[in-house]
C-alpha cells in the first residue's frame, strides 16, 4: 500500500456552472477512487479560488461583499460535487484563515531571504484571467493571449518575486524530470516560454482590498496567483501538523486545465523552490471540454448545466460519457445525442442487461444460489482468461491515467460476457437434465465476471458499482482490488434480483427525453 495524493486546480467563482467544471473533478474522483480501492492511502483536495479584482468589482456591482457574493457560488459547487459523487477529502477556500496564515508565512519566508522587492508597476493586465502581461505576449488585436479580451494599464506600488533568478533552475529540472509536465506537448509550450526570458512576477496589489494582506507591509494584498497555488500545501496542514503534510507530500498529481498550465508548472515549483519544499510529481494539463464542435461561451449560449443533466441522467451517466468519450489531455467533445448513445449502449443494454440476465437466470434454474461445478470448456476458459487479463490490463492503464483506454478494457469484458450468454445458451442447457451442472458453472462464470466487474468500475459509477455488489448477494462488502481474482465468490452466494441499474433513453416526436417513464422538455436542461 502507497500513498496518492491528488488536487484539482481550485475554482475561480463563476456565477454560471458549465460541465466543464464537472469534467476536471470527475477525472481526479475516478483516480482518487481508483487508488482506494488499490489500497493506498489517498487525499483528494478541490476547492475555491475566492480573491481578486474581478471578485471585488462584481461584489460592488450587485451590492454585496466579496465574501457574501462568492458564498453563494461556492454553495452551488459544493452541490455540483455532491450531486456528481465527488469524494474530495478537503474542500479548501482561499479566503479560510487557515490559508490565510499559510500565504503570510510563506510570503514572509520569501521575502526574508532576498526573493521579494518592491517598486513601482506599470504594466498590461487581464482582470477576468488575473494575468500580467508584457505587449509582446499579446494576441494580434492586443488583447489577453489566453483569453483574448481587453487588457488594462495598470500602475501602483507592487511587490515582487525574482522568479528571474530561478530560470536556469527551472529549466535544469524540467530537463532532468522530463516526466513532470505532461502531455508531453504542454511541457514542450512551457519550456519554450521560459526560454524567452522569465520575468520577475508581481505579487501584491494596493489598488483593491480582497485579499491576504501582506504581513509585512499591510496596505498590499497578495496577488491572486500567488495566493490559490498555495492552496495544495494548506489543504494538507503544512506548518501546522508535520506528521500529516509528510504523510502525503509531495503531490503524486496536479490536475489543471490546460489554460493555466503556465502557472502550475512555472510558477507554483519556483515558488516552492525558493521555500525549500520538495517538487509535486506531476503537473497533468488536460484538454477543453466542447459542445457539438464549440468551445463553451456564455456569449454563444451554449453552456451545458451539469446540474440539470445530472437530475435528468444521473451522476453515473454524466461521469462515464466524461471518461469514456474524452482521452485525459485532448479536448473532447460534449453532445446531448452522444450522452443518449452512450448511456443507451454501454449502461443500459451492456451493463445493465448482463446484471439482469444473469441474477434472473441464476434465480429461474438455480433459485438464486451460485455454484461452482468448474466444468469448464474451452469457451468458459476465454472468458475466464480475458476476465483476468482484464484486471491486469485495468490495473497498467489506471497507473499511467490511461482513463479512457481502462474503460474500454472493462467493456470489452463485459461484451464478451453477453457474447459468452449466447455462447452458451443456458436456456438450452436447462432443459437437458445432463447438463444441469453445466449450466450451474455458466451461471458462476457470469456473476464472478460481474464481481469484478463491479470492482473495476467503482472509480467510474460509484453509484452502480455497490448495487451490482448487492444483486450478487454480496451485501456491502466494500470494493477492493486485491479482491479482483477469479474465484473469489463463494459457492453458495444467493443472488438478489434488484431494479433495473440504468432505465433505457428514448426520444419522442418533440425532442424531449423520456426516462424512466419521465419527461424532460428540450432545452430546459
Amino acid at each position: 500500500m502507497g500513498k496518492y495524493y491528488i488536487t484539482t486546480p481550485i475554482y475561480y467563482p463563476s456565477d454560471k456552472l458549465h460541465i466543464g467544471h464537472a469534467y476536471c473533478t470527475t477525472v481526479a474522483d475516478a483516480l482518487a477512487r481508483y487508488h482506494r480501492i488499490k489500497g493506498d492511502d489517498t487525499f483528494f483536495l478541490t476547492g475555491s479560488d475566492e480573491h481578486g479584482l474581478k471578485i471585488q468589482r462584481k461584489a460592488a456591482e450587485k451590492g454585496v461583499t466579496p465574501l457574501e457574493y462568492v458564498d453563494g457560488i461556492i454553495a452551488n459547487f459544493k452541490l455540483l460535487w455532491k450531486k456528481l459523487n465527488i469524494s474530495n477529502d478537503d474542500f479548501i477556500r482561499t479566503s479560510e484563515e487557515r490559508h490565510h496564515k499559510v500565504v503570510q508565512n510563506a510570503l514572509k519566508k520569501i521575502f526574508e531571504q532576498g526573493d521579494i522587492y518592491k517598486k513601482n508597476y506599470e504594466g498590461l493586465y487581464c482582470v477576468p484571467c488575473e494575468s500580467y502581461w508584457l505587449e509582446r505576449q499579446l494576441d494580434e488585436k492586443g488583447c489577453c493571449p489566453d483569453c483574448h479580451r481587453p487588457v488594462e494599464k495598470m500602475q501602483e506600488e507592487s511587490y515582487f518575486f525574482k522568479m528571474s533568478k530561478y530560470q536556469e533552475w527551472w529549466l535544469d529540472f524540467i530537463d532532468k524530470n522530463p516526466d513532470f509536465i505532461q502531455p508531453e506537448s504542454r511541457r514542450n509550450e512551457m519550456i519554450n516560454f521560459v526560454k524567452q526570458g522569465l520575468e520577475d512576477l508581481c505579487i501584491t496589489r494596493t489598488t483593491f482590498d480582497w485579499g491576504i494582506p501582506v504581513p509585512f507591509d499591510t496596505k498590499h494584498v497578495v496577488y491572486v496567483w500567488f495566493d490559490a497555488l498555495l492552496n495544495y500545501l494548506t489543504g494538507i496542514k503544512y506548518g501546522e501538523d508535520e506528521k500529516f503534510f509528510k504523510r502525503f507530500w509531495p503531490a503524486d498529481l496536479h490536475l489543471v486545465g490546460k489554460e493555466i498550465v503556465r502557472f502550475h508548472s512555472i510558477i507554483w515549483p519556483i515558488m516552492l523552490h525558493a521555500l525549500g519544499v520538495e517538487m509535486p510529481k506531476k503537473i497533468y494539463g488536460h484538454g477543453w471540454l466542447v459542445v457539438d464542435g464549440t468551445k463553451m461561451s456564455k456569449s454563444l449560449g451554449n453552456v451545458v448545466d451539469p446540474l440539470g443533466l445530472i437530475d435528468e441522467f444521473g451522476s453515473d451517466a454524466i461521469r462515464y460519457f466524461l471518461l469514456r468519450e474524452i482521452n485525459l489531455g485532448n479536448d473532447g467533445n460534449f453532445s446531448r445525442d452522444a450522452l443518449i448513445q452512450r448511456t443507451n449502449a454501454d449502461l443500459a443494454n451492456d451493463l445493465g442487461n448482463l446484471l439482469n440476465r444473469t441474477v434472473a437466470m441464476i434465480i429461474k434454474y438455480h433459485s438464486g444460489e451460485v455454484k461452482n461445478s468448474k466444468q469448464n470448456d474451452a469457451v468458459d476458459n476465454d472468458l475466464i482468461n480475458l476476465a483476468q487479463q482484464t484486471v491486469k490490463d485495468y490495473t497498467s492503464q489506471m497507473d499511467n491515467m490511461n482513463i479512457t483506454d481502462a474503460v474500454k478494457t472493462v467493456w470489452n469484458l463485459i461484451g464478451k460476457a453477453n457474447k459468452y450468454i449466447d455462447e452458451t445458451a443456458p436456456w438450452a442447457l436447462a432443459k437437458d437434465d445432463t447438463k444441469q451442472a453445466k449450466l450451474q458453472t455458466v451461471m458462476y462464470n457470469l456473476a464472478e465476471t460481474l464481481r469484478l466487474v463491479a470492482i473495476m468500475v467503482a472509480p467510474y459509477i460509484p453509484d452502480a458499482a455497490p448495487k451490482i455488489y448487492e444483486q450478487l448477494g454480496l451485501g456491502n462488502e466494500p470494493l477492493q482490488l486485491s479482491d479482483a481474482v477469479w474465484g473469489g465468490l463463494a459457492d453458495g452466494t444467493k443472488v438478489v434480483k434488484g431494479d433495473p441499474l440504468y432505465p433505457r433513453t428514448t426520444v419522442d416526436k418533440d425532442g424531449c427525453t423520456v426516462i424512466g417513464g419521465k419527461k424532460y422538455v428540450a432545452g430546459e436542461n
